[in-house]
């Protein structure tokens, strides 16, 4: 039996045709989404795709693993926060009918989460949480192979966090501390307010490395600023740092999954920077029983942790 597994992001759309029970590939096809085309510009993308691998295979089921909030029971996307058009699209029926193909759809963080727990950094742990850091903050588990609180309007949503009982406002969360975002919001907040009397070496390093349009400035650039002890980088990436790692304890002092797997851009910065201290800052947090029972540790799967995932959505839909 064959099935395919779909990541439809905000950039690009990947497709992987593989065997159902090995998993090994078969062919694989990659687009580049144009924004501005909408939802229906990437449908016609997908359809495409998806007619082009079924022209010379039978494809018995598909997984998807969509960027952005949905309703798993009836696969209809909520919306997308990169491309319009998504709003309520019953794509899992849409799939249905085009393809004629069982599809299921689950969001890009809980595909990964899957893909990870199955085949990466938590394979073997009946338990596995995974955070994906980048330019927001998500989360998903997985116990004995299967995705948890699929039927529940939002679950295992760290990033959303309120971080402390005076953050009363929806905005004031551990994703608009510690995401990308987060990060690069808070160094350009301390440099637009720096005056003209304060701008020292620190102002000036970061000023220089975004060619002086802080709109253009990066995470990686504050990363390696942050390297060299540039002091605004430095605080602000600690404070950052500990604020995930405040989230990361209270969830693991309720679920306590026996791995935590961290994956997105921002966890690939230096280790001193963002593993190590993330791992002190879990410890300060985490109920104290529950000190060394769980492994903090990098995701392995890179960028085709997503299609992986959706693969094994499909494979799992098959019974």
């Amino acid at each position: 039996m064959k099935v395919v597994g779909v990541e439809i992001g905000g950039t690009k759309l990947q497709a992987t045709l593989a065997d159902s029970a090995s998993l090994e590939v078969i062919g694989s096809l990659r687009e580049t989404i144009v924004p501005a085309k909408g939802a229906q510009g990437i449908r016609h993308q997908l359809e495409a795709m998806i007619r082009s691998l079924q022209a010379t295979h039978v494809i018995d089921a598909m997984g998807i693993g969509f960027g952005g909030p949905l309703d798993a029971k009836t696969g209809t996307i909520t919306t997308s926060h990169q491309v319009s058009g998504w709003d309520q699209f019953p794509l899992a029926h849409w799939c249905r009918d085009q393809f004629g193909i069982p599809t299921v759809i689950r969001n890009d963080c809980d595909t990964a989460a899957l893909a990870e727990a199955t085949l990466g950094a938590g394979k073997g742990k009946q338990s596995s949480f995974y955070v994906t850091v980048g330019s927001g903050i998500g989360g998903g588990y997985v116990v004995d192979g299967q995705l948890m609180g699929t039927g529940r309007p939002a679950f295992a949503e760290i990033g959303h966090l309120r971080p402390g009982v005076l953050n009363t406002e929806a905005a004031n969360t551990v994703e608009a501390e510690s995401s990308g975002f987060g990060i690069t919001s808070q160094v350009r907040y301390i440099l637009h307010g720096i005056g003209s009397e304060e701008q020292g070496d620190d102002y000036w390093e970061l000023v220089n490395a975004c060619d002086g349009n802080l709109d253009a400035l990066t995470t990686q650039n504050i990363a390696e600023a942050a390297t060299r002890g540039n002091g605004i980088a430095c605080v602000v990436l600690a404070e950052a740092v500990e604020t995930l790692g405040w989230a990361i304890g209270q969830m693991i002092t309720l679920m306590a999954p026996e791995v935590v797997v961290i994956g997105g851009g921002v966890s690939l910065m230096p280790e001193g920077l963002f593993l190590s201290p993330l791992k002190e800052n879990i410890a300060t947090y985490v109920f104290p029983p529950l000190a060394g029972s769980y492994e903090i540790v990098r995701a392995e799967l890179g960028e085709a942790v997503v299609v992986k995932g959706a693969l094994l959505l499909a494979r799992q839909s098959l019974g």
